[in-house]
């Protein structure tokens, strides 16, 4: 008789077995949004047009000088992304911004009912959920958005954007994921309705 090391696994080690579980199911799943960014994040900036990109929005635009390049800190927004011949090219200024939080939008709104009625089994209160699923969206966006203000503008002065994008999409992308499996963990509480 064949012996299944993962049923063995989950046998004696019911609690380590049910992590493993949702840590692969919730990688999987989080690779899947952030390749779905990667490609909203390849077209959205261009679809905003060099009329945005051209329009700087940026807060709370702290003058940094580093390896050269003087640019300025932000939390919200982006500068305006300029070639070597410093005409303004799709890849920052407002369009960016617009189509940064776009894109991870519409990846928390597919990602929500993966993580939560797949990877957590959970059959908490939804309307609950969203909302604290809302306000951990809000705060990681802002907190990914501080780290992206520290190292872009010195990635779009040396790099083409399909490059940056794919940098942004990767790196926040892995640091959301990690604060999101353990506010998934919060939030999507496992077994029946409750009234929270």
């Amino acid at each position: 008789m064949a012996v299944n090391p993962w049923r063995t696994f989950a046998r004696n080690h019911p609690k380590a077995a049910k992590w493993v579980w949702q840590i692969g199911v919730f990688y999987l799943f989080s690779l899947a949004v952030t390749v779905l960014q990667y490609a909203l994040f390849t077209f959205l900036p261009y679809l905003f047009g060099e009329g945005l990109a051209s329009t700087a929005f940026m807060w709370p635009h702290i003058p940094i000088s580093f390896a050269g390049i003087d640019y300025s800190w932000n939390v919200l927004g982006y500068g305006v992304a300029r070639n070597a011949a410093g005409e303004v090219v799709i890849g920052g200024g407002l369009g960016y911004f617009l189509s940064y939080e776009i894109r991870s939008f519409v990846a928390q709104c597919v990602n929500f009912p993966l993580q939560r009625n797949v990877t957590f089994k959970s059959h908490g209160n939804v309307a609950y959920q969203i909302l604290w699923y809302f306000i951990a969206w809000v705060l990681i966006s802002l907190f990914c958005n501080a780290i992206n203000g520290l190292w872009l503008p010195l990635a779009q002065a040396r790099f083409d954007p399909a490059v940056y994008n794919l940098l942004v999409t990767f790196i926040t992308g892995g640091v959301s994921m990690v604060i999101y499996f353990f506010v998934y963990k919060i939030i999507f509480p496992e077994g029946k309705s409750d009234d929270r």
